[in-house]
């Protein structure tokens, strides 16, 4: 999670709009060791912990529906980096063919047990060996598709300075996000116009003020969130 020296970052990533904010992660990088050290502790003692609960998922997923058990899609991540995020399969195969990116509340792609997975996050939970290996982080900004990205204002990319996270507190405040785009004549032209930007100002407040004692509070409120 060490910062790559500035002049390396992609050309998309050196601006002014981006330099404040790796100035400042650049003064904390302690901090940023101390979260990988986190994540890795915590990926292997995630992946042990929950191994039974992946297992019985992933029976689920497979003897419901045609298709693998999981979902692995292209996602933007650290200094602009193409990643595969790993999650179960909750919809239908080749569901990227048929339909956006965003999912609608009744979207006919989701299969039965997707629903479920989807509403108590469980989906995720294969997500600990992207943060094992790297190429996430337990708290961050969630990761976009390269069709989002593509959307970032200058200030946007700077929360591709450190790896995405698999929750965040903009992932918390939008944990109904496809309920709001249930109604919505054109979900994606919603989401790119309305929620995103809303999202990445979460995301670059997250990443300006970034800290142990952060994390810990973003953790604390998706805990609080699981109970309500």
């Amino acid at each position: 999670m060490l910062l790559k020296p500035y002049s390396s970052l992609p050309p998309s990533m050196q601006n002014a709009a981006v330099k404040p904010y790796y100035d400042i992660l650049k003064r904390r990088m302690p901090a940023l060791v101390l979260k990988r050290a986190f994540d890795i502790v915590f990926s292997i003692a995630a992946i042990l912990v929950l191994s039974i609960i992946m297992l019985i998922t992933a029976l689920i997923v497979k003897l419901s529906s045609k298709g693998p058990v999981f979902y692995r899609q292209e996602r933007v991540g650290a200094n602009d980096k193409i990643f595969k995020i790993l999650k179960f399969r909750t919809m239908v195969v080749d569901a990227d063919k048929l339909g956006p990116a965003v999912t609608a509340g009744k979207d006919n792609r989701i299969t039965p047990p997707g629903k479920f997975l989807r509403k108590f996050r469980l989906d995720e939970f294969p997500q600990m060996f992207n943060i094992l290996k790297g190429d996430m982080t337990l708290l961050g900004t969630r990761p976009e598709v390269r069709k989002y990205v593509d959307y970032y204002t200058p200030e946007m990319m700077a929360t591709l300075l450190i790896p995405p996270g698999m929750f965040g507190t903009s992932s918390y405040k939008f944990r109904d996000e496809s309920d709001m785009l249930e109604d919505a004549e054109d979900p994606e032209k919603v989401y790119i116009e309305q929620i995103l930007p809303i999202k990445m100002k979460i995301n670059l407040e997250y990443t300006a003020d970034l800290s142990p004692l952060n994390d810990f509070k973003t953790l604390m409120m998706g805990i609080a969130c699981l109970f309500q």
